[in-house]
């Protein structure tokens, strides 16, 4: 891995000045996630089954096309920088939000979304660009520490949007994300300072795929440091299982809500109460088990959080008030930061030096592929079935990614960080 092996502040300046980018970036993508399902309602949706249907829908375009359009924007990166990609995603995103508040119906809103998906990626983007200048040995550190942001930003943002919905209207929550997206990308252009490829770095992403080779080789040679790798395989294995189960409930989240409380509540803002402690939880969970993560191994904190996903998951399926599912996202967002921070950080030490866009772009393409079948599953559970089925397939789902978890990845080792 390409990183600042001697000791030098820059790493962890950068690591600052993305941790605010993405902090920032998250607060705005988070306002409008929690009210998606109500504003897919706003923009003539009918019936409680064509809602929880479009939910579905809405949710999982954004995930189509980002699978698609990951792994391209992780081989760019490994050419032209990592910078640009975060430049790329914050500004190209504050132009689509700002077109999801114009929406008139929830065609144009799943094609805006779609658009979303194959323009954005933020926190791949900084994740890459984290993992390539922090040093090898403080990965774990970092990468928690960005997640910690992005949790943070995920925590905030659902709270903010919902009394922004609930007091200006569902509209004006996709301008303010707006806003903020254009802050977040012009604190990455003025403050972030990429570091220098190595010339082993700029080696890596420039051999491999000639231009003279078919189209077919050229693309298969961009994917074989993932491809060869079995330990890379079975880690993002393990991410597609972990992200499937903890979007199973999420499009569904509001309208569970919504179904608990009295007539006349202010449904956005209890979701965005409930979708913040699930965040705050995950901001905790990020950094303090990543940082564990790197003394006794990704392995246990993996088994550990998976466990702990499902005591928290199981009882949300039986709560009679809304108030019950702010302690349980909290648990469920503490459990989630470990297993992100603990995957990405074991990612970035299997990423072969200079091919980690590539590397991380595939890892953006798994996620997208739970974000996608993840949503539309829940949904479709929750629209045959009922609201409260969702959390108990999570649950029975990460029991399946601790299993995983158990079975193939090596041993912990306790490892001593260097200060």
């Amino acid at each position: 891995m390409s990183a600042t092996n001697d000791g030098s502040p820059s790493w962890q300046q950068n690591l600052r000045a993305i941790w605010f980018a993405e902090l920032v970036a998250i607060i705005g993508f988070a306002i409008v996630i929690p009210i998606l399902p109500l504003y897919v309602r706003e923009l003539g949706v009918q019936g409680d089954r064509q809602v929880r249907i479009w939910s579905g829908v809405i949710f999982s375009a954004q995930a189509v096309t980002m699978a698609i359009f990951g792994p391209i924007w992780g081989a760019l990166s490994d050419r032209y920088g990592r910078k640009v990609m975060v430049e790329r995603a914050m500004f190209g995103g504050s132009v689509i939000m700002a077109l999801m508040g114009l929406a008139q119906t929830p065609q144009q809103l799943a094609l805006l979304r779609a658009v979303q998906g194959a323009l954005t990626g933020t926190t791949t983007a900084a994740t890459a660009l984290v993992a390539t200048s922090a040093p090898s040995e403080r990965a774990g550190y970092a990468l928690g520490t960005l997640q910690m942001a992005i949790y943070v930003g995920a925590s905030a943002g659902p709270l903010v949007g919902g009394v922004v919905a609930d007091t200006w209207g569902y509209r004006t929550a996709f301008f303010l994300t707006s806003a903020l997206l254009i802050i977040a990308a012009l604190g990455v252009l003025i403050f972030v300072k990429e570091p220098s490829q190595t010339d082993s770095d700029q080696n890596s992403a420039t051999t491999g795929p000639k231009m003279e080779e078919p189209i077919g080789r050229r693309v298969l040679n961009h994917f074989n440091p993932v491809l060869a790798s079995a330990p890379l395989l079975t880690v993002l294995g393990i991410r597609l299982v972990m992200r499937l189960a903890a979007r199973l409930s999420r499009p569904t989240l509001p309208l569970f809500v919504e179904a608990l409380v009295p007539p006349g509540t202010r449904v956005a803002t209890m979701t965005g109460l409930i979708s913040g402690a699930n965040a705050l939880g995950g901001a905790v969970g990020g950094r303090q088990l990543g940082q564990m993560g790197d003394r006794v191994g990704y392995r246990s904190i993996l088994a550990i959080c998976a466990l702990g996903s499902v005591i928290c998951y199981i009882p949300q399926s039986m709560v009679g008030h809304p108030v019950w599912l702010i302690p349980l996202q909290a648990g469920a967002g503490l459990a989630m930061g470990g297993i992100l921070a603990s995957i990405s950080a074991s990612l970035a030490a299997l990423a072969p030096q200079g091919r980690e866009g590539i590397v991380y772009g595939v890892d953006a393409s798994v996620v997208s592929i739970a974000n996608a079948v993840g949503p539309m599953t829940g949904s479709s559970l929750a629209a045959l079935l009922g609201l409260r089925v969702p959390f108990l397939a999570a649950a029975a789902v990460f029991v399946a990614g601790g299993i995983i978890a158990l079975r193939l990845l090596p041993k912990p080792q306790a490892t001593t960080p260097t200060p």
